[in-house]
């Protein structure tokens, strides 16, 4: 019996390698309710068609009409606007992949989980922003939670069949393209350098993240709560070459790794096919080849974010909500221009700081409220900011 899935945020990095991963484990294993996407409607489209999905949408109400032409004469249905995106989210399904990138995927993942799905979760930011209150409603639900970014996915593997408790996760970061730069240089960089990944072939935004660690301070957060760690267990380790994924360290010495390709597709087989390997066309590790592996400890001086994250969990409450929105609006004004790269990190230091110590969300209006607070800030304090390069 085929396994109904829907994809939301189709046309990304993560949505694209779904795509490659569902085409490749052959017709007849997935039956496609519902794909979405945002501005890419060719995309959209394309996804659609391929895997004969029943819907499409876009969270843009004015690309309605563009979506509708492109799946003229599929049978496709076609629908648009922030209410069709949780409709289709709450399609029932067996799983639903949640690649939406930032705080936009909070409330299509919740609307998934509240229908029983299995979430192979890709969005970071959904723990990140609503950790608690997600979790609670994943048990509320019945509904399964399985990580798809490949830190978690390596550790959901390493950690599923021991009962030893966990004595410290080792989140493995590559150091993006400016491992090596000075303090100097990497002030100076631009986006176009930042989107340059030495390993990983992923979407603008998280190529940008990687290069700041922003990926991995949001990941340390997302640890603690897919695993009940704190930030004392929790280490990052810059290892250049992407072959060891994570490790998970027990209390008689021994720690396990989670070694494969540099390949999202492996992570998300896993989480499409759980509890199956599926066979996958992903390249075999030739260990003579490697001939070595590196590591290294993260700079904190040029990689502040990996600092904000651990004061932001130990300050607990809506503090990582709040650290992720000002990231987000960092971002956007990194990729404007606006700001600088390292100014990205002190603009999200100077909204926590402005914003205070912040209280726990009783309910998810809270974390909404959280959530646009910080943006306003961040957003105020961006225009004192000196302009990007």
């Amino acid at each position: 019996m085929a396994t109904r899935l829907s994809i939301l945020g189709v046309t990304g990095s993560i949505g694209n390698s779904t795509v490659s991963v569902v085409e490749s484990l052959g017709p007849g294993r997935f039956d496609v309710v519902a794909v979405t996407g945002h501005a890419n409607i060719d995309g959209l489209a394309s996804a659609a068609r391929r895997l004969h999905a029943d819907l499409a949408v876009t969270a843009d109400p004015a690309r309605l009409d563009a979506l509708r032409q492109a799946l003229s004469g599929t049978g496709i249905e076609a629908a648009a606007g922030p209410d069709a995106l949780i409709e289709a989210a709450s399609r029932p399904v067996d799983v639903v992949m949640s690649a939406i990138v930032g705080a936009a995927g909070l409330r299509p993942t919740l609307a998934a989980v509240r229908q029983g799905a299995t979430i192979a979760l890709a969005n970071k930011e959904t723990l990140v922003a609503a950790g608690a209150l997600f979790l609670d409603e994943i048990a509320r639900s019945g509904a399964r939670l399985l990580p798809v970014d490949s830190e978690h996915n390596a550790i959901f593997q390493l950690v599923a069949h021991e009962k030893t408790p966990i004595e410290r996760l080792l989140l493995t970061a590559s150091g993006g393209p400016f491992r090596t730069w000075s303090v100097e240089q990497m002030a100076a960089a631009s986006p176009k350098q930042a989107v340059a990944h030495p390993n990983w072939s992923m979407g603008a935004r998280i190529s940008i993240d990687s290069a700041s660690m922003f990926n991995k301070a949001l990941e340390m957060i997302e640890a603690g709560h897919l695993f009940g760690a704190g930030p004392d267990k929790i280490e990052v380790v810059v290892h250049p070459q992407s072959i060891i994924h994570s490790m998970v360290g027990y209390r008689d010495g021994s720690i396990l790794a989670h070694l494969g390709p540099s390949d999202m597709r492996v992570a998300i087989g896993y989480a499409l096919a759980w509890p199956e390997r599926p066979d996958l066309p992903v390249e075999r590790l030739d260990f003579a080849d490697l001939a070595r592996l590196d590591f290294e400890a993260p700079d904190i001086t040029r990689f502040p974010a990996l600092r904000l994250a651990r004061e932001a969990m130990a300050a607990g409450g809506l503090t990582p909500c709040a650290l992720n929105a000002a990231h987000e609006i960092a971002l956007d004004a990194f990729i404007a221009g606006q700001i600088g790269f390292l100014d990205m990190a002190s603009l999200v230091e100077a909204t926590l700081s402005r914003l205070g110590a912040q209280p726990q969300a009783a309910m998810l209006d809270d974390v909404f409220d959280a959530d646009q607070t910080a943006r306003r800030v961040a957003r105020e304090l961006t225009v004192t900011m000196p302009a990007g390069n």
